[in-house]
């Protein structure tokens, strides 16, 4: 793809969790961007008897709710996945729907607005009195799934088969970080990497950072990049790797143009 002469090569800040930036490369190098890696945070998946034994019991429920690709990888790790008869499968997004359809599971929910908002927006999870209803995820987050499938009067069973783990920013990346010429684009899909980022960013990029663009990747998320005191927000059609580039890519085309 040719890219416009008016858009200068740009640069995609990315938070995803350490080792998992590919994604978003290959989605933003056809639009003229270098992806620089600042993760502040790894994912871990757990390995025990006891997480198993607990995701055994919970694949069995009336509703399975994966909260994300790594929920579901981390639960393959753990057991086979297989969807047994008369339960309903749900994901969170098109992205974690992806990843247990690679894993041989079909016929799985998800909303169009790919968020927990979305997700308890669906039918299947409107009533669930007398039902068993399971959350395959890690810990932390909004728990705003849980709380409201317990609210709806599910038998809740959360399994949390994988866990955050906050990284230093390492000093190489920061350096790269300065070096680096404007436009920057900060691909916003987390709440807590934000909160990572804004704890450890030396206080010289802070300042740089909150004049650059921000896409997010929920109205959620955008919200919370302007109360942090980012000037250009732009709101994603959603979090997945091409959406975040080709809204950050339309905000810097704008910039360029005006």
């Amino acid at each position: 793809m040719n890219r416009p002469a008016h858009v200068p090569e740009w640069t995609l800040l990315s938070l995803r969790p350490r080792g998992q930036h590919a994604a978003l490369r290959r989605a933003a190098r056809p639009l003229g961007a270098q992806v620089l890696a600042l993760s502040p945070w790894a994912l871990v998946a757990r390995d025990d008897a006891a997480t198993r034994a607990a995701l055994a019991q919970a694949l069995g429920a009336d509703r399975v709710v994966f909260s994300s690709p790594a929920a579901v990888n981390a639960a393959a790790r753990l057991l086979p996945l297989a969807m047994p008869r008369g339960g309903r499968w749900l994901a969170v997004g098109a992205g974690t729907a992806a990843a247990l359809q690679r894993h041989g599971i079909t016929g799985v929910l998800a909303p169009t607005r790919m968020d927990s908002e979305g997700l308890l927006d669906l039918p299947e999870l409107a009533d669930l009195q007398g039902l068993r209803a399971a959350l395959v995820t890690a810990p932390g987050g909004r728990g705003i799934i849980a709380a409201t499938l317990q609210a709806r009067g599910a038998q809740l069973e959360r399994v949390d088969v994988y866990r955050r783990v906050a990284l230093p920013l390492p000093p190489r990346q920061l350096q790269r970080l300065r070096r680096r010429a404007a436009p920057w684009v900060l691909a916003l899909s987390s709440a807590e990497a934000l909160s990572l980022l804004l704890a450890q960013l030396p206080a010289d990029l802070l300042a740089r950072l909150q004049s650059a663009h921000v896409v997010a990747a929920s109205a959620r998320l955008a919200t919370l990049a302007a109360e942090a005191g980012f000037a250009h927000v732009t709101l994603a059609e959603g979090p997945l790797p091409l959406q975040l580039v080709q809204a950050a890519h339309a905000a810097i085309t704008t910039a360029a143009t005006s």
